[in-house]
C-alpha cells in the first residue's frame, strides 16, 4: 500500500522577480510524498499567481485520490491513467503526483529515471540563467551571478526592452534568448525588434504575442529571422497541432502538461513534426526541476534554473557546471529532501 502525504510551502526569490505578467517575491508550492516499503517518492506543484491553480486547489485534488489505485510498482501507467481520470485540469497537481510516482518507481528499481528511457546523462544541452525585468544596476548584479552560464534568458515586456538588452551588452557578449511572456502588442513592432535583437546576438524569441493570436504568430513566424518558441500558447499535448504552423519550437513544462509521462509524449510528437523542444520550469525548487531534467537529453535547450533563483530550496538534486545541467546517479529523479515540511 502506498501512503500519500502533502504539505504547502513558499519559495522565496533572491530578488523580486518581474516579467510581463507581473512582479512577485515568492511562489507558493505544494510538495507530495508517496511512500512504499520504506522508499519515498517526491513531487512538486509550483503555483505562480498568473496560473489558475492554488495550494487550496492542489490539496483539494490530492484529497480525492485513492492510493489503492496506485498498484503495480515499479510500473506506474495504471496509476497515471487513474490520476488523469479523477478530474479535468489540475495539471500542476497531477505533475506533482506523476513526479513522485516516477521517483518512487526509479527507487524501486534502484535506477535513475533517465536510464529507464535509455537516455545519456552526458547529452544535456545548455541551460539558461534567467534575468528578470529590473533596473540596469540590478541587471548587472544578476549578470555577475550568471558568470558560469553561456546562455542568458532575458525577460522583456515591450516597455524598456532595448535598454535592458543594451545594459546586458555593456557587460557581456554571451548569447541570449528573450522571453516576452505575451508582452508585445503588435506583430509589426514585434518583427522590427526581432531584427534588432538578432543583431544583438539573440538565439530565439519566446512567446512574443498573446497566445490566442495564432494568425499573427504565423505571420511573424514566416518573416522572423529568429526562431519563435511557444510557451503560454502550448500547455499540453493537444496544443501542439494547434500551433505547429505558428512557432518553430515549444517550451514544455511539467506544471503545464501534467508531468513526465505527458512531457515525453509531447517531446516525441514535436520531434515527428520537426519542432524544436525547450524544457522549462516555473519558479520551482530542485524537486520539480530535477524531475524535468531527467528528460533533458532529449531537448534542444533547457530553462531549468529555478533552484538558482530562490533562497530556501528544501531539496538537493541536479547541479550545474559550465552552463549545463549535471544529472546525478541517484535512483528516481535524484532528489534528496533536506528540510522538513508539515506533512498532511
Amino acid at each position: 500500500m502506498i501512503t500519500l502525504r502533502y504539505y504547502p510551502y513558499q519559495l522565496n526569490f533572491k530578488y523580486p522577480f518581474a516579467m510581463a505578467a507581473g512582479r512577485r517575491e515568492s511562489t507558493p508550492v505544494v510538495y507530495v510524498e508517496l511512500e512504499y516499503e520504506g522508499l519515498i517518492g517526491y513531487g512538486e506543484a509550483a503555483l505562480p499567481g498568473y496560473l489558475p491553480e492554488t495550494q487550496t486547489s492542489v490539496i483539494d485534488f490530492l484529497k480525492k485520490l485513492d492510493t489503492k489505485e496506485f498498484t503495480g510498482l515499479p510500473e506506474i501507467e495504471n496509476a497515471l491513467d487513474y490520476i488523469f481520470a479523477v478530474a479535468p485540469g489540475n495539471f500542476a497537481a497531477k505533475a506533482a503526483v506523476d513526479m513522485a510516482l516516477h521517483d518512487l518507481s526509479g527507487k524501486t528499481l534502484n535506477q535513475p529515471c533517465y536510464t529507464l528511457w535509455n537516455l545519456d546523462k552526458n547529452n544535456c544541452p545548455k541551460t539558461t540563467f534567467t534575468i528578470g525585468i529590473d533596473s540596469p544596476e540590478m541587471i548587472l548584479k544578476k549578470l555577475d551571478e550568471a558568470k558560469d552560464f553561456n546562455l542568458l534568458k532575458v525577460k522583456l515586456d515591450g516597455k524598456n526592452d532595448k535598454q535592458i538588452i543594451e545594459t546586458i551588452r555593456t557587460a557581456t557578449d554571451k548569447s541570449i534568448c528573450v522571453d516576452v511572456n505575451q508582452g508585445w502588442k503588435e506583430k509589426e513592432m514585434a518583427l522590427d525588434i526581432i531584427y534588432w535583437l538578432k543583431d544583438k546576438g539573440t538565439v530565439f524569441v519566446e512567446q512574443p504575442l498573446n497566445k490566442n493570436r495564432l494568425e499573427d504568430a504565423q505571420w511573424l513566424k514566416e518573416k522572423s529571422p529568429l526562431p519563435l518558441i511557444a510557451d503560454e500558447a502550448v500547455q499540453a499535448f493537444d496544443d501542439i497541432e494547434k500551433i505547429k504552423d505558428a512557432y518553430h519550437g515549444i517550451n514544455i513544462k511539467l506544471m503545464k502538461c501534467g508531468g513526465l509521462r505527458e512531457a515525453m509524449k509531447m517531446i516525441r510528437h514535436a520531434k515527428k513534426l520537426s519542432i524544436k523542444v525547450m524544457l522549462g520550469c516555473m519558479s520551482e525548487s530542485s524537486c520539480g526541476v530535477s524531475a524535468a531534467a531527467q528528460l533533458a537529453p532529449l531537448a534542444d535547450w533547457t530553462d531549468l534554473d529555478g533552484p538558482l533563483l530562490i533562497t530556501n530550496d528544501p531539496f538537493n538534486g541536479i547541479t550545474y557546471r559550465n552552463g549545463k545541467i549535471i544529472l546525478n546517479d541517484l535512483p528516481g529523479t535524484g532528489v534528496i529532501k533536506i528540510k522538513a515540511g508539515t506533512e498532511t
